[in-house]
């Protein structure tokens, strides 16, 4: 796997010797994947203090859901859900915060209390603003692959060339991000998982993920609770499964595993424990080398 240092400020991430972990908290009263158990402050901070303890290397705060048909927020109360959390946080907990957003007044007031990266799922094309912030605190961002807006993103989506369109896309984003003087250096690239794609989509892309690192960029990926594995873990008889069940974050490993094997050098989940033994697992299994006489 091709290596990467990214240093800014006092974090330095080495991307590529082993796979790395985002642990993520929703600051949302509607989240798929919790809904909304850490909506409150407290609850929020605590979320991230655990993820910290069990080994996390990243931790996303969000206050507006990206979840299918979900409607956007306001600024005022994005900033109202997330500011104290990451401030408080940041006191802490010693790895690097990211702030899922894509308003740029929100990145901003977010860096100012604390957090160091921008994860951005629109890569850059909602708010034109948002480049400045990104290179003005010199942080890394998170350019992801979204067909669509959150609202709109699994209404029938359709490639002709999943791979090919998804690469042009992040491609185009990384060039765009860079036009707007932020360095390859700190850039991170996501194809989204689970936005703006069928089940068959998603699992194509994981096997595929390799593909994805000839962008001369690290790779992050989030299948974790996605409806693609509640789906094929469901049977016929359900629309849906909750989120939180065991068997869904079997399959949330399981695809962990596989998008690690794939070259992905960053994993976005909701369980942090679980998952990092999955990589140290994962990983031992790459490095392994034919010791016989």
């Amino acid at each position: 796997m091709k290596k990467y240092t990214i240093s800014w400020r006092s974090h330095t991430l080495k991307l590529g010797e082993r796979p790395h972990i985002m642990g993520v908290v929703n600051v949302t009263p509607d989240s798929f994947s919790d809904g909304g158990k850490f909506f409150s402050h407290d609850a929020a901070v605590a979320q991230g203090e655990k993820l910290a303890q069990e080994g996390a290397d990243i931790i996303d705060i969000g206050g507006e859901s990206t979840r299918p048909l979900s409607e956007a927020v306001s600024v005022e109360e994005e900033s109202r859900r997330v500011l104290p959390v990451i401030e408080s946080l940041a006191k802490r907990v010693s790895i690097p915060i990211s702030i899922d957003t894509t308003k740029a007044v929100v990145a901003r007031q977010a860096i100012e209390a604390g957090a160091s990266i921008i994860n951005d799922i629109s890569s850059l094309r909602l708010d034109p603003d948002l480049p400045g912030v990104v290179v003005k605190y010199g942080v890394p961002v998170i350019l992801m692959h979204m067909l669509g807006t959150p609202k709109n993103m699994q209404a029938s989506p359709v490639y002709d060339d999943i791979i090919g369109e998804i690469k042009a896309f992040l491609e185009n984003a990384r060039d765009r991000a860079e036009k707007h003087g932020i360095p390859r250096k700190r850039i991170i690239i996501d194809p989204g998982i689970g936005f703006g794609k069928t089940v068959e989509h998603n699992l194509f892309l994981i096997q595929r993920l390799r593909e994805f690192t000839s962008l001369g960029v690290p790779v992050m990926i989030g299948p974790s609770r996605k409806a693609f594995i509640r789906n094929i873990l469901k049977d016929n008889t359900v629309e849906d499964i909750r989120p939180d069940l065991p068997e869904v974050e079997a399959g949330t490993q399981a695809a962990i595993a596989a998008a690690v094997l794939n070259g992905a050098h960053i994993v976005r989940v909701h369980n942090v424990a679980n998952t990092s033994a999955t990589v140290r697992i994962i990983d031992a299994i790459k490095n392994a080398q034919n010791s016989s006489s």
